[in-house]
């Protein structure tokens, strides 16, 4: 255990813990908001957050380039010491996240029929659904924004920003959303305005973060760079690939909700709260993944191969270390869970037929989460996209392949196939580009 006390462990714990705080608050959220409509007597309305959540995941997920490409060029331009960029790259991802969500916006009745076209659920889900959709949607411009200002703290090394962000977020959202659901009865629409409330808190306390703490960077303000043809061709061409490979993880994601709204509203509920599970796994690893992120992207804009590849080697320790945590808290106490999120004794029951798949989780995911976060700092967005399309492939094969035989098993067994891929085709791809300190070509 002597890599815990190691200078680049402190640097990656540094970044990391931050990022867990905050990035727990997430699926903590998560749970919240299932367990508040998980006592309100039917296993729809556990679907409609299910769905309705599914939504916004498939929309904000393919403009996660926003949060993803701005970190890693940030990193970057930090490494360089590039005061000029680094500003440049904050206005003009928050401009563009501006307009997108915009279009969102415009076109939110379109988006949501299409959407509907795409998701197998009972007519009593889809309506609860399409009451949280239009409530929601109205945060884009928030939540655009803030992925913007989380990759630009992240890529300044600053973590403490979006833990400080995230914490009131979630803090305004759960109250609200207690407020509404159980002081005035509104069921989903209450949950839905606690969450629209709790966008726009966020992004609130991250202009004031910004004002208060980076003034200094107003006088490396340059107009003509913010448009400049060069610079924004450059961001577009490191975010193309990350959101090809977005698409991949949505269709992913989407193909997993839908199919298993198909199977009936008590399978669509059981695989909502064991997902729930994978999910505080998968934000707890995000933290180190964005300490890769940064410190990559630092060291690779700095020129420090050395560095590079200490971080990556100690980024794996606490990875690896990580997954045995959370395997072992699984196997332990995993099951006494279930009877936190609902009280539907019929969910409960089911879904001890599927938690084993829970369990292999963890050491199958984090290796795709760290290098990640690696590939983004080092903007070697091809691997990534490269690694998913196989990952993505071999998920749809493999449930096809075996749906007849094993039914709902056959949606798990795929997906804990394409986490695995996900992490063992980007070390293969990689290999060599660490090795010969051109990565991020």
């Amino acid at each position: 255990m002597n890599f815990i006390n190691h200078p680049i462990s402190k640097d990656i714990l540094k970044i990391a813990i931050p990022s867990i705080i905050s990035n727990i608050t997430v699926p903590l959220l998560g749970l919240v908001d299932v367990t508040i409509v998980g006592h309100l007597g039917a296993a729809s309305y556990i679907g409609a957050i299910a769905v309705g959540g599914m939504l916004f995941n498939m929309i904000y997920w393919i403009f996660g380039f926003l949060r993803m490409g701005t970190g890693g060029l940030t990193s970057q331009a930090y490494g360089r010491e590039d005061m000029q960029e680094i500003t440049s790259l904050l206005l003009r991802s928050l401009s563009i996240s501006f307009l997108l969500s915009i279009g969102l916006i415009l076109l939110q009745s379109p988006i949501q029929y299409i959407a509907f076209q795409l998701i197998d659920s009972s007519p009593e889900i889809q309506e609860l659904a399409t009451r949280y959709f239009h409530i929601c949607i109205w945060g884009a411009p928030a939540t655009l924004c803030l992925y913007s200002f989380t990759g630009w703290f992240i890529g300044m090394q600053n973590t403490r920003f979006p833990m400080y962000i995230a914490i009131t977020q979630n803090l305004v959202n759960i109250g609200a959303s207690f407020f509404f659901v159980f002081g005035l009865t509104m069921k989903v629409e209450g949950v839905a305005l606690g969450t629209l409330i709790a966008q726009y808190a966020g992004v609130f306390m991250a202009i004031l973060l910004t004002i208060k703490h980076y003034h200094p960077l107003k006088g490396h303000v340059e107009a003509k760079r913010l448009w400049e043809r060069t610079a924004l061709a450059n961001f577009f061409r490191v975010n193309r690939d990350i959101f090809l490979r977005t698409l991949c993880v949505v269709s992913v994601t989407v193909f997993f909700t839908s199919t298993g709204a198909a199977y009936g509203d008590v399978v669509l509920a059981v695989n909502t709260i064991l997902m729930q599970l994978f999910t505080l796994f998968s934000y707890i690893m995000d933290g180190f993944a964005y300490a890769g992120e940064a410190l990559a992207g630092k060291n690779i804009g700095a020129k420090n191969q050395k560095g590079l590849n200490e971080t990556i080697r100690y980024l794996f320790y606490w990875g690896s270390a990580s997954a045995t945590a959370f395997t072992l808290l699984y196997l332990i106490g995993g099951k006494g869970f279930l009877s936190l999120l609902t009280n539907d004794a019929t969910v409960i029951t089911a879904s001890g037929e599927y938690f084993y798949w829970i369990i292999a989780i963890p050491v199958a995911g984090f290796g795709a989460f760290l290098l990640d976060g690696i590939c983004i700092g080092a903007t070697a967005t091809h691997l990534m996209l490269r690694s998913m399309m196989v990952a993505a492939g071999t998920f749809f094969a493999t449930y096809y392949g075996l749906h007849h035989l094993l039914g709902n098993h056959a949606l798990w067994l795929a997906f804990i196939l394409y986490l695995l891929l996900r992490g063992v085709m980007q070390a293969y791809l990689g290999r060599d580009l660490i090795k010969s300190g051109s990565l991020a070509n």
